[in-house]
């Protein structure tokens, strides 16, 4: 039980095995091969296996791919399933009307994409790293960063368990080990507890936005033969959510009569009383949805934060000793509603710079290259052409003017390389700050789930296969504990009890007093409590590697 750490040295550390940190691997041993060098690289994986926690839709564009692996089709790439018919859909309660799609600009368009599932896209990735002699380490939380004497952050600390819920070493106490590097590429996804860490202490966000979120809520069906139309991609905003409050919906049908469903909820929604989950099932009864899966099986679920302040909110990309990739900096294209290309793309930057940095005999300073490949990348020049589409959403609407005056922006920014007569609009708030007081709202009755087409979050929950060791100290806690019934039930009605997709948040009544749980085991880390919060009260930190949700081709 002592507390001496063991360490492994690395040229690379890169913590996350997504879609970003794995094509951050293959470049740099790419390189390796292309310069006859050795460079070693560690991937950490928090989740129980590669793909464990990855949740996408996914439609993807392979212009990344094509650059990274260009012969991944002979290979055997599951990109399975190319898109052959596209809609765009404005829901109303019980109809649609369709969008034309000639109409709109030809980045908008899906043809030439294809529809996935990125966790089974991160495992094959894995096994072409692991061949090239990439070491990935799954059920490896990345609990904090180390940093030299001088400041400059040179690796991370990993596979720290057997704490007890008092906080206490148990028996099967394990220190953790150090796994130190010349640079440490950060690929945690949305709202990482390290990137989070980063951006803070390095101030990195001082010149950008702030950065804005969605939740995305996500089945997966197996449907009839008769309701099944491969290559399918069907988009929709409007219905159940009204002008005020952004988001909308994806239905993708690829390999095995298998349909993605999924429902975003822009996360600066002001109304407390909105449960994205509950949005998402009685969305899941409209008409153009109901049609697919009718007399289907759902066989996952799943929810996870969406980074979408794109191009104003993207942070400073490098610290002393590292840099952020993928969407720990935020590169989704909102109105593409995509991102793993971006993410790919910018996690072969970051490696290229690594690279040429530690061929020059550095380590532990600034990859300045990388913020210049970024410059002048085609991910600079898409996001730059998209940046007025969510701020206009945001202050006219999803339905009606934010609508025409964004499409009219991507039109302008098409046609001229990216510039506009709006300019650039701003992202003023946070998520957490649009919250407003219950005061102003009526409560939301709900419809209850019928069991068939829409289901309780408890009994979705089972269905992302989420476990935690139960004897942990809790991932979630609280700043100040009088927070959740001083403030936020009295003035927001207690909104963490809604916008939780997985139940973890309550307030329980017992004998004549309120009480806040946190059901900690439920949790799918999503990170919207960490991010929707009122009062940014609700912390997440990664709990014991393999903790978490075990999703199954999502």
């Amino acid at each position: 039980m002592s507390e001496e750490r063991e360490s492994m040295e690395f040229d690379v550390v890169i913590v996350g095995a997504g879609p970003a940190g794995l094509s951050a691997a293959i470049r740099l041993k790419q390189l390796d091969q292309q310069n006859g060098t050795e460079t070693a690289v560690v991937v950490i994986e928090k989740g129980s296996e590669v793909g464990a926690h990855i949740l996408s839709g996914a439609v993807v564009d392979p212009k990344a791919m094509n650059e990274l692996i260009p012969d991944w089709q002979e290979q055997g790439c599951p990109l399975e399933t190319a898109v052959t018919n596209e809609k765009f859909l404005v829901m109303g309660p019980a109809g649609s009307i369709p969008l034309p799609v000639f109409a709109m600009p030809g980045m908008v368009k899906n043809h030439g994409c294809y529809i996935a599932s990125m966790g089974n896209v991160c495992r094959w990735l894995a096994e072409k790293a692991e061949g090239m002699g990439v070491e990935i380490y799954p059920m490896m939380a990345a609990s904090r960063y180390l940093k030299r004497d001088d400041g400059s952050v040179n690796g991370v600390i990993v596979g720290e368990v057997g704490v007890g819920c008092d906080g206490k070493k148990k028996d099967s106490y394990e220190p953790g080990m150090e796994l130190l590097g010349k640079y440490v590429l950060i690929a945690e996804g949305v709202r990482g507890s390290l990137a989070k860490q980063l951006i803070s202490e390095f101030d990195l966000a001082a010149d950008s936005d702030p950065q804005k979120y969605g939740i995305g809520l996500k089945e997966l069906w197996k449907v009839k033969d008769e309701n099944f139309n491969p290559g399918l991609v069907q988009h929709s905003f409007g219905w159940p959510l009204d002008n005020n409050t952004g988001g909308g919906s994806f239905c993708y049908h690829f390999g095995d009569n298998y349909v993605s469903i999924g429902f975003v909820v822009h996360l600066n929604y002001k109304n407390p009383y909105i449960s994205p989950y509950q949005e998402f099932q009685r969305f899941k009864h409209h008409p153009d949805v109901l049609r697919y899966l009718e007399g289907g099986e759902r066989v996952a679920y799943g929810a996870r934060a969406i980074t979408e302040g794109g191009f104003q909110s993207v942070p400073k990309l490098t610290f002393p000793g590292g840099a952020l990739i993928g969407c720990s900096a935020g590169f989704v294209n909102v109105p593409r509603i995509k991102g793993n290309h971006n993410a790919m793309k910018t996690g072969m930057m970051g490696a290229e710079a690594a690279y040429e940095a530690i061929q020059a005999g550095r380590e532990g300073d600034e990859l300045d290259a990388y913020t210049e490949k970024y410059r002048s990348s085609w991910v600079y020049d898409e996001l730059k052409k998209v940046r007025n589409a969510k701020p206009l959403w945001s202050k006219f609407g999803t339905l009606f003017g934010g609508i025409a005056l964004s499409g009219l922006d991507l039109w302008i920014n098409t046609l001229t390389g990216g510039w506009s007569p709006f300019g650039t609009w701003r992202h003023n708030k946070t998520d957490a700050q649009a919250t407003e007081p219950a005061s102003e709202f009526q409560p939301i009755l709900y419809p209850k789930p019928d069991g068939i087409i829409s289901f309780d979050r408890l009994t979705n929950v089972s269905f992302s296969f989420t476990n935690h060791e139960e004897d942990q100290p809790a991932h979630l806690t609280l700043i100040d504990a009088s927070v959740p019934l001083n403030i936020n039930l009295p003035v927001y009605a207690g909104p963490a009890q809604r916008y939780c997709p997985a139940g973890v948040y309550e307030y329980i009544e017992e004998g004549g007093k309120t009480r806040f749980q946190i059901n900690a085991q439920n949790c799918v880390h999503c990170k919207t409590c960490d991010i929707k919060d009122p009062k940014q009260n609700i912390v997440w930190t990664t709990p014991e590697g393999g903790g978490g949700p075990n999703y199954p081709n999502m």
